[in-house]
């Protein structure tokens, strides 16, 4: 069998049948110090898609690194077919600060596809689009929810792109969820170079969850195998279909105030349930926050001092009779159970 050509990346070949860690380079901070951004590439020994993998665009979304961490000490990826790139961070220096921007208070990603004599940001977006994207036929871009706010693992996809939606599929996560592309974000500069990418949010800003890693890294493998990079063995078939929902809202604080929260992320909540209470800090004046409309809990505030017209608790409208919490707790014990996830293979 002839060997495949060696990947290009930057000013590095990476020989088929080889993995890499290059480092592509993006600035010099003020000290001298250089800013680069650092890649993963294994390139199989056999042909296939090239897909990506990247977390920390925004730099304190973290729970990325962890699941990069699992999935690259996987043994499927022995038999890899095609190209694995993996970015576990993306913004380095707001990883480093603990911050969600740049240091110029930019949003990485609002700035794709960049320039490349743009902003810091935008030198950044440009180098991760030119080098990443554009060689990719897939991706997957990790997020968390914010400091202080928590997400139910969830795929967001491309309105009317079927190509996402069959990866979504393929990744099983318990919420699908049809989200609107912003100009500037990673998935729009993605779209318009016609690579399809699937937004993973799962967990809490600076926090791991176990939960939404072993999602996460399942949801990876499973999409790798739909694509014909790795084998079946060893990667468990999801028991129930993802929950489908093409809308969400936020239900907001109708004071400020101190928050009892009284329903979690996962629970089917119906119009009119009481999602928690606001009161004063003398327990004098109390207000009940109401679902409007009712479908899935898939985010919620994890801070009780709230103000009025905070975002609290995110709802995903669902179709009639979708009975969201089974699936969930059916995907819960499958991976409790999954020997992907043995206590030697996640250390």
């Amino acid at each position: 069998m002839p060997i495949r050509p060696a990947f290009e990346i930057g000013q590095h070949l990476i020989e088929a049948g080889t993995k890499q860690t290059v480092n592509l380079p993006v600035s010099v901070t003020s000290d001298h110090t250089p800013i680069t951004l650092t890649v993963h590439v294994a390139h199989g020994r056999r042909p296939g898609p090239t897909m990506f993998v990247s977390a920390a665009i925004h730099g304190d979304e973290i729970i990325g690194l962890e699941i990069v961490r699992r999935l690259l000490r996987t043994r499927n990826l022995k038999s890899l077919r095609g190209t694995l790139l993996v970015v576990p961070v993306v913004n380095s220096l707001g990883f480093m600060s603990h911050s969600r921007y740049l240091p110029d208070r930019r949003d990485l990603n609002r700035c794709f596809p960049g320039s490349r004599e743009g902003s810091l940001a935008a030198r950044l977006a440009h180098i991760f689009m030119k080098e990443i994207v554009q060689k990719a036929d897939a991706g997957i871009d990790i997020h968390s929810a914010a400091i202080h706010r928590t997400n139910l693992p969830q795929i967001r996809v491309s309105p009317g792109n079927g190509g996402t939606l069959e990866l979504a599929k393929a990744f099983a996560a318990p919420l699908t969820l049809t989200s609107k592309l912003r100009q500037g974000s990673l998935r729009y500069a993605a779209q318009e170079a016609e690579t399809d990418v699937l937004l993973y949010e799962a967990g809490e800003g600076l926090r791991f969850d176990e939960f939404a890693v072993r999602v996460g890294v399942t949801g990876i493998l499973r999409v790798m195998h739909h694509l014909g990079m790795i084998p079946q063995k060893g990667i468990n078939k999801p028991k129930h279909k993802p929950i489908m929902s093409t809308s969400s809202y936020w239900v907001r604080a109708p004071a400020g105030g101190l928050l009892r929260t009284f329903k979690t992320n996962g629970e089917q909540v119906l119009s009119g349930d009481i999602l928690g209470v606001v009161s004063d800090p003398f327990g004098e004046v109390e207000k009940d926050i109401v679902v409007k409309e009712g479908g899935m809990l898939i985010g919620r505030t994890n801070l009780p001092v709230v103000n009025e017209g905070d975002a609290l608790f995110h709802i995903a409208k669902l179709k009639q009779n979708s009975n969201a919490e089974a699936a969930l707790d059916s995907l819960t014990t499958q991976l409790d159970e999954d020997p992907l996830f043995d206590e030697d293979e996640i250390i």
